[in-house]
């Protein structure tokens, strides 16, 4: 964490793209439609942004293991006494921890320019609940990626599907209920959609279209699918 707060360009870069989404498209969509779904635009945009956040986070947590084992630091940590699964769970709980910091900076924007949360604790509680989950489920399948790629390019060819296709592809910007019905399909296969309803309903005083246990089984689903695959992917890598 030392290291990441020292590194500006990586803070920065990270969050250029969720604050454009917020300050211009947020600011920008809300002047013409003033509510969604019963709540005002800047509050049903942000459940998706602070998505969009840890999808981020994830994607830079993979890509400091990918550089790590390109220049061989890897091999380094593989003859230290510790355990080498250590290694691997060192990395999520730094990608997730960089992610959740991302995402308050995120959600504080976001309250500023207008944003409404729920006076609800629980609510607040599940929205932190939810987040972990996600960015969990996404740094697991970032790690993944990153254990097997052979070049740094390669890897954000694959991460370019887990960033701004997700969140098209999902309820973020528009309702479910109001999609195409090939469009809606494709939203409900994405994991995003059951995190963003969950939030926007338990929050941000949204309505939920999507079952609450639902939502919760498929963010937890995604959570232990995503790990699954960074420990399989990384026990390869190491043999």
């Amino acid at each position: 964490m030392r290291k990441f707060f020292r590194s500006r360009e990586e803070l920065g870069g990270l969050l250029i793209q969720p604050i454009l989404w917020v300050a211009l498209f947020g600011i920008g969509m809300g002047a013409i439609v003033s509510s969604v779904s019963g709540s005002d635009y800047m509050s049903f945009l942000l459940p998706g942004i602070l998505a969009l956040t840890a999808l981020g986070g994830a994607a830079g947590g993979g890509m400091a293991l990918l550089d790590e084992r390109l220049r061989g630091i890897l091999k380094e940590y593989l003859v230290a006494p510790i355990p080498r699964l250590s290694i691997l769970m060192g990395s999520v709980a730094s990608t997730t921890t960089k992610g959740l910091f991302q995402v308050v900076i995120i959600l504080v924007l976001g309250l500023l320019l207008g944003a409404r949360l729920s006076p609800n604790p629980l609510g607040w509680l599940a929205l932190v609940v939810l987040i972990t989950l996600f960015t969990v489920g996404f740094a697991g399948l970032a790690l993944a990626v990153a254990a097997r790629s052979r070049s740094i390019m390669g890897y954000h060819g694959m991460l370019f599907l887990f960033n701004l296709p997700l969140l098209f592809a999902s309820n973020a910007l528009y309702p479910l209920q109001e999609l195409p019905g090939w469009m809606r399909v494709i939203a409900l296969l994405n994991p995003a959609t059951y995190l963003i309803d969950a939030t926007r309903a338990l929050a941000f005083g949204g309505t939920a279209t999507l079952p609450l246990a639902l939502s919760f089984a498929v963010t937890a689903l995604l959570a232990a699918g995503g790990m699954w695959l960074a420990l399989v992917s990384f026990q390869r890598t190491i043999r």
